[in-house]
């Protein structure tokens, strides 16, 4: 499904027709649909007999074996996670639950490698052969180099459509040798008619989500209203970094997190919003992640001064590009929250 903040940029895919370069960059944000779009654009590439607004028709013989995940010459790279993520959505066991090793979250270079020896025969089904790469920026240096020989010699009738929400991180080598396209935002008044449709709390997640509607989606779907209440209600007040830092500990390790998704990096993804609109309040600025929480928010900022809130948002940023790959789990919590409690407990100015 292409959304409808997308559409203006499909309908230029689309014109492109049989001109559309062997290797596109689709960049934007978390939650605009940009791996939708990809799989719709990989599909009408596949398809026998595309339709007039460009889609595939989803009848013929390409369509159906797409659908059913046997196409021949359809190939997703994707880290081993992401795949047990979308089995666990199936009700599948995940490694974890089993005790088992957890999947990487990584695109490794073995994967590369199998598609590269993949993609060195002929297409099985027709000269079209179509890749989707999501996220492109989980490869290291030795996999980017990988795809970098594949990008630079491609297969004839070979397209590559890599996915990416910080293309910055990939090669410039790699982005040198793809088409860019920036994926834009919705507007307020396409988020307007997006949630006009949905739940009366979407509002709220859709907020904490920066503004992603299928951000907010997926995060209503893994409970995003309970976990959101829960960090509100801890947050409130002058927390007691070191017993909330072991409470959050548990909490993250638990049942009700591992099914939810929510680990860590979301847990400090939030931290940082929450702080930064009382960063934004001491400003006199406005309220964007959490404006049904202003007036907590507003009590927080009148106990901060300028300095101390900024330098708290600074902290948590420079944490936060570390959430992914923390030493010790404990020690990491404790150290965010009494950043965070002392900032709370500093004199206003």
């Amino acid at each position: 499904m292409i959304q409808p903040w997308l559409q203006a940029t499909w309908a230029r895919l689309i014109a492109l027709d049989g001109k559309l370069p062997h290797a596109l960059l689709f960049a934007g944000a978390t939650g605009l649909g940009k791996r939708e779009l990809a799989e719709a654009l990989a599909a009408r590439l596949l398809c026998e007999s595309p339709l007039a607004d460009g889609h595939a028709c989803g009848r013929c013989d390409a369509c159906q074996w797409r659908v059913s995940g046997n196409h021949p010459d359809f190939y997703r790279v994707v880290p081993a996670a992401a795949a047990e993520q979308a089995e666990a959505a199936e009700d599948a066991p995940s490694a974890e639950a089993a005790g088992g090793k957890a999947k990487s979250s990584q695109i490794v270079i073995d994967q590369i490698r199998e598609l590269q020896s993949a993609l060195a025969v002929t297409g099985h089904h027709s000269a079209q052969r179509v890749v989707v790469l999501d996220p492109a920026e989980a490869m290291n240096t030795f996999t980017a180099n990988a795809l970098l020989k594949l990008l630079e010699e491609p297969p004839e009738g070979c397209s590559f459509l890599l996915v990416s929400s910080a293309p910055r991180k990939l090669l410039p080598t790699i982005r040198s040798r793809c088409q860019q396209w920036n994926f834009p935002r919705p507007d307020a008044a396409q988020r307007a008619a997006w949630l006009a449709g949905e739940r009366q709390e979407m509002e709220g997640l859709l907020a904490l989500a920066g503004g992603m509607p299928l951000a907010a989606s997926r995060l209503a779907d893994q409970g995003g209203v309970a976990l959101m209440a829960r960090f509100v209600r801890d947050l409130a007040g002058e927390p007691d970094a070191l017993r909330l830092a072991g409470q959050w500990e548990v909490w993250l390790k638990s049942k009700e997190a591992l099914a939810a998704g929510f680990g860590l990096s979301t847990l400090v993804e939030w931290m940082q919003r929450w702080v930064a609109d009382i960063v934004s309040l001491r400003l006199g600025g406005q309220v964007r992640f959490f404006p049904a929480q202003e007036n907590v928010l507003s009590l927080l900022a009148s106990r901060m001064s300028v300095a101390a809130a900024s330098s708290c948002y600074n902290e948590i940023a420079q944490i936060r590009r570390v959430a992914t790959h923390p030493l010790n789990l404990r020690l990491f919590l404790e150290d965010m929250l009494m950043r965070y409690a002392r900032a709370v407990k500093g004199a206003r100015t």
